[in-house]
């Protein structure tokens, strides 16, 4: 599924990518506020976050097709920093533990991601995001919602496949919005493309130049190991002894002949090897960090996540490589006037915002909501949004402003937890390039700037992306109908489907709306699991949606002008109108020739009266 067309109000690329700072000058644990970082807070602003708190932080989001074994990589990055004992498996046996990142009943049935997860550790002194997204094509639209809160991505591949339809898409999100791409050939434990396919794969296609920092010796059953061409030293692996611990490591220097040659025990593995080494260091660009900043140079590297050859080195070569936070583009205005920021006049209070850069270490605390999540804790229904920190101190019990609320609102952040999966720990303070949960009281969608101080601070919303799959859903069970309501109303509140109903139907049947047939699945298999009700689902014979910008006077005009036969048209859940299409070539000749009914491919939350 492609981005939302250009023009839509995702969010644009960060800007201000920077190298990174001495490693030496960082501070203590996440959460663990010391007198220093107060005092540097409190030097300027309350909630202005200390610059050795920002230089810590790395986030990743990581992409790739399904089956690429993206879930088994987080697996693996969360082992060998600290954050696991064992890796779980996406499909695991008797003896085996599932995976942190896929928590729910259907991911672990199947062996998919369905939803985006959360996960992070401290690595040294850094401290390290991951966000784990879905490869599915279907869950496309909650991929795209955690790009938007990453710094850096790590695009997957499979060594036997190359690029993908569906990496493909991702790497165009990504460039859009201008993230540093890091590229980890996984599977090399399996036969695979020669590396030198593969970096022309992705040079013909993407445009993109890659330079290798990890080379692999073989693939398959003679996988022996990889050249780190940073260092020139070869790193020699073995299987580890127990079922998802690390992996046992023997490092050789490149020019050391006779111990390479009786470990790699090929002979024709170590010619190749040489000569492979001799040509990269002779043909390929130097590393240049500011084009790789720049998305114009990808690292590039190989290796086994599955048997965990490669994924140590390449976290200790992310954490020097990656950027830190950076900041994002956002519209202000002065919250006790309403004037455009810099006005002089009070007509300029209906004027639009002006855009000006949030770094992170502006002297206030602003975050964006990513994604909403209900019942992590089925036990306590629980509903969270999850925040992306951009700049400041977030810290328990602050009173924030939201984009979409009246001047003045301010709603009590009483607690906040640091997410990893499903499980929780509660903190105290977190910083620029964090993700946090806060409990959402219903307010909250995604989209939403959370910010303090006396400037009303908006980021770019998330838009939704047009649905092509619809269907009535009922519930079969009177008795249940109250269960029925709450779960679904949760579930639309995810975000994970789109609620609709015919117009000034208020008690009427619910139309769900997604992008994809699975988005289905999974509302149904969750009302049943966490709510336990059943449901039905009627399909209806519609492919497309488009949001109708110029109000119900613009429908009833071109209804009553004749414009809108075999077009049904519909309400969204905030009463806006929806029309539904059976075909591409139908919405785009109405959009043509009735331009004042403004019709979108996306929506937005609207603003609160």
């Amino acid at each position: 599924l492609p981005p939302p067309s250009p023009g839509s109000p995702g969010p644009p690329p960060p800007a201000g990518r920077r190298r990174n700072a001495d490693a030496a000058n960082v501070a203590p644990r996440y959460g663990a506020a010391t007198e220093d970082a107060a005092a540097s807070s409190s030097s300027s602003s309350a909630f202005q976050a200390p610059v050795k708190e920002i230089d810590r932080r790395r986030n990743l989001a990581i992409i790739s097709h399904p089956d690429s074994g993206k879930t088994t990589m987080t697996e693996k990055l969360l082992l060998y920093g600290g954050a696991i004992q064992q890796a779980g498996a996406v499909r695991q046996k008797a003896e085996q533990r599932a995976t942190a990142s896929d928590f729910m009943e259907m991911e672990k049935e199947r062996g998919i991601s369905i939803s985006s997860t959360v996960m992070n550790f401290d690595y040294g002194d850094l401290r390290v995001n991951i966000l784990d997204t879905p490869g599915h094509q279907d869950f496309s639209e909650d991929t795209y919602r955690a790009l938007a809160a990453a710094d850096n991505a790590v695009m997957l591949l499979d060594a036997a496949k190359g690029l993908e339809p569906q990496t493909r898409k991702l790497f165009e999100v990504c460039r859009m919005r201008g993230l540093p791409l890091f590229t980890f050939v996984n599977k090399l434990d399996r036969p695979a493309l020669t590396p030198y396919e593969i970096m022309d794969q992705i040079q013909e296609e993407f445009g993109l130049e890659t330079h290798p920092i990890l080379w692999p010796i073989g693939d398959g059953d003679r996988f022996k190991g990889v050249l780190d061409r940073l260092t020139s030293i070869v790193h020699i692996y073995q299987k580890p002894a127990k079922r998802g611990g690390k992996a046992e490591v023997v490092e050789v220097p490149l020019d050391d002949e006779d111990t390479l040659k009786e470990l790699i025990d090929d002979e024709e593995l170590y010619e190749k090897l040489v000569e492979d080494a001799e040509l990269l260091d002779g043909l390929m660009e130097p590393l240049d960090i500011d084009r790789v900043m720049a998305a114009e140079q990808s690292p590039l590297f190989f290796g086994s996540a599955m048997t965990n050859f490669g994924v140590q080195l390449f976290l200790d070569k992310f954490c020097d490589m990656g950027t830190k936070p950076v900041g994002r583009t956002a519209a202000q205005s002065d919250e006790t006037t309403s004037k455009k920021k810099g006005g002089d006049d009070a007509d300029d209070a209906d004027a639009e915002p002006e855009e000006e850069m949030i770094p992170p270490e502006h002297e206030e605390f602003t975050g964006f909501i990513f994604k909403t999540q209900a019942n992590l804790d089925p036990k306590h229904r629980d509903r969270l949004a999850y925040v992306r920190i951009v700049s400041g101190v977030f810290e328990k019990g602050m009173k924030v402003g939201h984009s979409r609320s009246k001047q003045g609102k301010k709603y009590n952040l009483a607690q906040a937890q640091a997410l990893f999966g499903n499980s929780r720990d509660s903190v105290e303070f977190a910083y620029p390039g964090d993700v946090i949960g806060i409990n959402n009281p219903g307010n909250f969608a995604i989209g939403d700037t959370l910010f303090t101080g006396n400037q009303k601070v908006a980021f770019p919303g998330i838009p939704s992306f047009s649905p092509e799959k619809f269907a009535y859903i009922r519930n079969p069970n009177p008795s249940t109908y109250k269960s029925f309501q709450k779960g679904l109303d949760q579930l639309l509140d995810e975000g994970a489907v789109q609620c609709l109903r015919q117009r000034n139907d208020e008690g009427g049947p619910i139309i769900l709306a997604a992008v994809g047939q699975l988005q289905f699945e999974v509302v149904q298999a969750r009302l049943k699991n966490e709510y336990k009700v059943d449901s039905i689902l009627e399909p209806m014979g519609f492919s497309l949606a488009r949001w109708a910008d110029g109000g119900w006077e613009a429908i009833d005009k071109a209804d009553s002008d004749g414009k809108l036969f075999g077009i049904n048209i519909v309400q969204d859940r905030w009463k806006r109108p929806v029309l539904l299409f059976r075909n591409d070539w139908k919405a785009a000749s109405l959009a043509e020739e009735e331009k004042y009914l403004e019709l979108k491919p996306w929506s937005k939350p609207p603003n609160f009266e």
